[in-house]
């Protein structure tokens, strides 16, 4: 695979287990994240906390550009991630699986463009895509009314 882009995230330690990042986009403001008790005082998300919402993200952007392109209508889609934290045969905690629920209304689902981007948009998630590589991962879409519209396999 070839490079094809690269960005720097900084982060700083503050206390403990208190880290400050800093993104790489003037206008994104930083992030404090922190582990939870014992060690930290959960003033934060931890990085666990950080990749299921980056895939889940991924996931919503990736679904609402293929359907709208530049311009989604407002409150179209939810989503949910849940990790699984499973222990490995060292005993060491490790993210097992995830799920993402993406839950959209019915201005996605009318669109023209739905049924042809429920079967593509997963492909197209940079985070996901790539997390898929280590981690088992199941997609949802769903309408407002819970009939699951795309599973991933």
């Amino acid at each position: 695979m070839s490079e094809e882009g690269r960005f720097t995230i900084h982060l700083q330690q503050q206390e403990g287990f208190l880290i400050n990042v800093a993104f790489d986009w003037k206008r994104a403001p930083d992030v404090l994240m922190d582990e939870p008790p014992p060690l930290g005082e959960q003033q934060g998300p931890n990085a666990s906390r950080m990749l299921a919402a980056a895939a889940a993200n991924c996931l919503s952007a990736s679904l609402l550009y293929c359907v709208f392109k530049e311009e989604p209508p407002e409150n179209c889609l939810r989503a949910e991630a849940t990790c699984i934290m499973v222990r490995n045969e060292r005993k060491r905690l490790r993210i097992g699986s995830m799920e993402i629920r993406l839950i959209v209304s019915n201005l996605v689902t009318q669109s023209a463009r739905f049924a042809r981007c429920k079967d593509l948009f997963e492909d197209f998630c940079v985070v996901s895509a790539s997390i898929r590589q280590g981690i088992p991962m199941r997609v949802t879409v769903e309408d407002e009314a819970g009939a699951i519209l795309h599973a991933s396999s």
